[in-house]
């Protein structure tokens, strides 16, 4: 039987995107959809997003009156999080892959990094949660996504620093130590304004001061946008990788 040999793959990748730009782009997702919903939040619906249980004075609105209390900030914000919510499940994995071929002495070590990967697909999926079901539709399902979303993150960033003492040890390269410092610095302020921002809550609800809810929402702010500051640290540990959709080398037919 006459076999016809295959033609030639001229091109064989079909994709290319370097992973400093699938950072930038991945990050600019969820940032640009929550500074957009903040300022027509702040323009066109302030007093609907500013309103507090207790009637006082408030002159930001939160995240979760921001982003789901009024359209189009709804809409814009469920927008954005669907687009950078499949990149997130791939970064995660790739951070799995980047640590588990790491050599690290600790016996515990491979545990830890498929622990990191269930905190970071968690950490995403609360968020997705609380994105498309609003404080005003269930209240109870979005406080428990926000519970898990700030959980899961904070134990991942945690154990993501913990990870790279672990493995990188003394040999590490000026970026490898870059995205370290930034990520522990980033993790500390992370956590320090959680706490901060857990406090004025509970003094609002006490004691219903005016302002005192504008200081909480703004911490908010801080903690949101240090959140995806630390997911942006990915531009210096695959800042020499790319995305690529092509024949692998061993499958080309010569």
């Amino acid at each position: 039987m006459l076999q016809i040999p295959l033609p030639l793959d001229r091109d064989p990748t079909l994709f290319r995107l370097r992973f400093t730009s699938f950072a930038v782009i991945t990050v600019c997702c969820p940032l640009l959809g929550f500074v957009s919903c903040v300022i027509i939040s702040l323009l066109f619906h302030f007093k609907e997003t500013t309103a507090t249980h207790c009637g006082v004075s408030n002159y930001l609105p939160s995240i979760s009156a921001a982003i789901g209390g009024e359209t189009p900030q709804r809409y814009i914000w469920r927008f954005c999080i669907g687009l950078h919510s499949a990149p997130r499940f791939l970064l995660a994995v790739a951070y799995w892959n980047h640590y588990r071929v790491l050599s690290a002495t600790p016996r515990y070590y491979q545990p830890l990094c498929h622990l990191n990967l269930l905190l970071s697909t968690l950490e995403n999926l609360g968020l997705m949660i609380l994105t498309y079901v609003s404080s005003n539709e269930n209240y109870l399902v979005h406080k428990n996504a926000f519970v898990l979303f700030m959980c899961s993150a904070l134990c991942h960033m945690y154990l993501t620093c913990k990870l790279w003492r672990l493995a990188k040890k003394h040999t590490v390269s000026s970026e490898e130590l870059t995205s370290y410092l930034w990520k522990h610095r980033i993790f500390i302020f992370n956590l320090m304004t959680f706490i901060s921002a857990l406090c004025v809550f509970v003094r609002h609800n006490a004691y219903c001061e005016p302002g005192v809810y504008t200081v909480f929402a703004f911490l908010e702010y801080l903690v949101v946008l240090s959140n995806m500051a630390f997911h942006m640290t990915a531009y210096w540990d695959f800042g020499n990788k790319e995305l690529v959709i092509g024949t692998p080398l061993e499958d080309k037919r010569f």
